[in-house]
């Protein structure tokens, strides 16, 4: 028996090569919010909702633990589900057409924490893929 049980995400860590790139993007694109900054540490904790997503400089005294920058070849995030509503998939396209985006993949239906429903993924700078899940498809 185990003296817990898993609630939700609290955050994800991300290892970034260009922090106030990244900063842009996440604010700029997902609309995540800046919750604090620790600079010192190459360190910047983004909301998103419920959980947050943390930029950790890979130069940075955090970031350079982890070894070498991330590339296409060398990946440390599969990636990341932000849970969105409303799904309108031409308004968040064009959104992302918007930033510079190009999401080359058509919306798909995946398995996600509340069941089926549609998804839509594109890379951030690094090379991290996002997806942007929407709500469960309910059987009529």
């Amino acid at each position: 028996m185990r003296p817990f049980d898993i609630h939700r995400i609290d955050h994800v860590v991300l290892r970034v090569t260009d922090l106030p790139r990244s900063l842009r993007f996440y604010r700029e694109v997902l609309g995540c919010t800046i919750a604090r900054e620790r600079y010192d540490l190459g360190l910047v904790h983004l909301r998103t909702g419920a959980s947050m997503i943390d930029l950790v400089d890979v130069a940075g005294r955090l970031g350079a633990r982890g070894g070498d920058a991330t590339r296409d070849t060398a990946r440390n995030v599969d990636h990341i589900a932000l849970r969105v509503e409303p799904f309108d998939d031409a308004a968040i396209r064009q959104h992302l057409a918007m930033h510079g985006i190009d999401v080359a993949e058509p919306t798909s239906t995946n398995f996600g924490a509340e069941g089926d429903g549609p998804s839509l993924y594109f890379r951030d700078p690094d090379g991290n893929t996002i997806e942007l899940k929407g709500p469960a498809v309910r059987d009529a």
